[in-house]
């Protein structure tokens, strides 16, 4: 495939989109992404990465979506829907969002003049997390409050300026209504099996489409007649929310690249079997005659792991895929680039060689390595779309095979600081004097303890080590003596966790693989706490060590 090069040596920030502060419960495409945008450019950073954007499942995981397309509702920002006319201030600050805070009762007139915004009996402590409960009962009542009045707002269009679409015409400059067509005829390849999907979810009361009604589960003509019209308002329902998100992340990915910076997504290589993609397209996943999973995904035993891991989403049937020119990965890679301005694309080892665990088993133990498509779907991809900037997540055990695949793709690895110094792994190649300059270094991502919280769990010979190598001073913090190592290497592009950046604890951690926790996904950045004290100080640090 070549080897273009993809990064200039540079620096970024790993923030979800769920961590930036709002007053709604979790983060949004609203005022404050904007201010974190300009504090990333303070730091003469040029990447902003994030976790995936689609609508979470089970879990709260945002590796476990309803769809590979889809945007997450919860991060349409509702102050932006009151700009609109959709909803009233006082029906966003009477209600509970979480963090601690109780709703206060005001009038309409508090409400407009913002007079109650940020000053809310709030309790936070030192830290602030998302609570999901709270959330997806409060959020979607919201939203429903301002869908109904996009109808009005739609229904009254139509009525002024007919119903008449030229093709030509300036997206920005179009009505409402003729702008959700718009959107509607260019993602038609997923928004009408996501918005049915999610209709028949609720319709069903939460349950997996494998307990839906035989009709609907095989998707007969019939079945699909019926609930397209039984759920009609439902479906407009949820293609009204995509609609928002997608008009919300252009317009704040429009100002990321305005300031110069790049936006770095993030692709899960699996499917959740209880999403749209795998109810839409069964022939693309390893399912029986049932629709039930024959085999899923997952990692073996390993020193970290006596059980392994096991994932439990369905696999792909490459068969098939290769059969059909690998079509399905094809939409999504350029649907995704649209969306991003780079990807990183997890688990790439998957597309070497897969894990494959029989479907109802309790452990990852009785599985077995198999093939997987290799350079033919990166070539196909080229083929189609293009020279792409991918970053490949190579973490973990790696074979000649994969070594040889990422070369061959010429796409950038990964590299963790702290896997460098965990003395059960030391063949890794993840000390810095080992690195190559196409990579990527991270003191620590998502799946890791906070760099202070590492320092709390690793055991005192590991610890010793790694001060030593990095000579790092307490006085300083670890935390700034281990980032300046990353900002030091010779790796291209050095991306550092927020967290990291502000000096948090374990408290602070995103996620622990393999649990189910309550602190899973749900820290989020306290207001303030990026300012331009702060961006003073990366920045001198990014002309150190020429990462402007």
């Amino acid at each position: 495939m070549g080897n273009k090069k993809t990064f200039d040596r540079s620096a970024g920030i790993l923030m979800p989109v769920s961590s930036i502060p709002s007053p709604y419960g979790i983060g949004t495409f609203g005022k404050e992404a904007y201010n974190f945008v300009d504090f990333v450019k303070a730091c003469n950073h040029k990447y902003w990465q994030v976790l995936p954007l689609g609508p979470t499942t089970y879990g709260d995981s945002p590796y476990q979506s309803f769809s590979a397309f889809a945007g997450n509702p919860y991060f349409i920002d509702l102050d932006t829907l009151v700009e609109d006319g959709l909803l009233r201030k006082s029906e966003l600050i009477s209600r509970d969002w979480g963090d601690g805070h109780v709703p206060v009762n005001v009038s309409e007139e508090d409400a407009l003049n913002n007079r109650y915004a940020d000053n809310r009996d709030i309790n936070l402590g030192n830290e602030s997390y998302v609570s999901y409960e709270k959330l997806y009962k409060v959020r979607f009542e919201v939203l429903h409050i301002a869908f109904e009045r996009f109808k009005e707002v739609i229904a009254k269009e139509k009525e002024e300026n007919g119903t008449s679409q030229n093709k030509n015409e300036n997206v920005d400059a179009l009505p409402q209504y003729k702008s959700l067509e718009r959107f509607c005829e260019d993602n038609s390849f997923w928004l009408n099996d996501y918005a049915l999907f999610m209709s028949l979810k609720d319709y069903y009361k939460g349950v997996s489409w494998a307990e839906w009604d035989d009709d609907i589960r095989f998707r007969t003509d019939e079945g699909i007649q019926k609930y397209n019209k039984l759920l009609k308002d439902d479906i407009e329902f949820w293609i009204f929310l995509q609609y928002e998100f997608d008009k919300q992340w252009n317009k704040l990915k429009s100002y990321v690249n305005e300031k110069g910076i790049k936006i770095i997504g993030d692709i899960p290589i699996y499917m959740g079997y209880d999403s749209a993609d795998v109810w839409a397209n069964p022939e693309q996943f390893q399912l029986d005659d049932n629709l039930m999973p024959i085999s899923v995904a997952g990692c073996p035993p390993d020193g970290f792991s006596a059980d392994g891991q096991l994932w439990g989403n369905p696999l792909f049937n490459w068969k098939v895929m290769k059969e059909q020119d690998y079509n399905w990965w094809v939409d999504r890679i350029a649907y995704q680039t649209q969306i991003y301005d780079m990807l990183r694309i997890d688990h790439f080892r998957g597309f070497d060689a897969y894990y494959s665990i029989p479907y109802g088993d309790k452990t990852a133990r009785n599985g077995e390595w198999k093939e997987g498509p290799g350079i033919d779907l990166f070539n196909v991809i080229k083929e189609k779309l293009g020279e792409l900037p991918i970053i490949a997540e190579d973490l973990g055990f790696l074979t000649d095979s994969v070594r040889k695949l990422l070369k061959d793709t010429g796409f950038p690895g990964m590299k963790v600081l702290e896997f460098a110094f965990d003395s059960r792994d030391t063949e890794s190649g993840y000390l810095p004097h080992l690195y190559p300059k196409n990579c990527v270094v991270y003191a620590g991502t998502h799946d890791n303890e906070t760099i202070l919280g590492w320092f709390d769990t690793i055991s005192e010979e590991d610890a010793e080590y790694a001060k030593k190598y990095m000579r790092l001073s307490e006085a300083e913090g670890y935390h700034w003596g281990m980032m300046r190592t990353a900002w030091a290497s010779v790796a291209d592009t050095a991306i550092m966790q927020m967290q990291d950046i502000l000096g948090l604890g374990k408290n602070a951690r995103m996620n622990t693989p393999s649990t189910l926790s309550d602190k899973n996904w749900s820290w989020r950045c306290l207001p303030g706490v990026y300012n331009d004290t702060l961006a003073d100080v990366l920045h001198q640090e990014m002309k150190l060590y020429g990462r402007i």
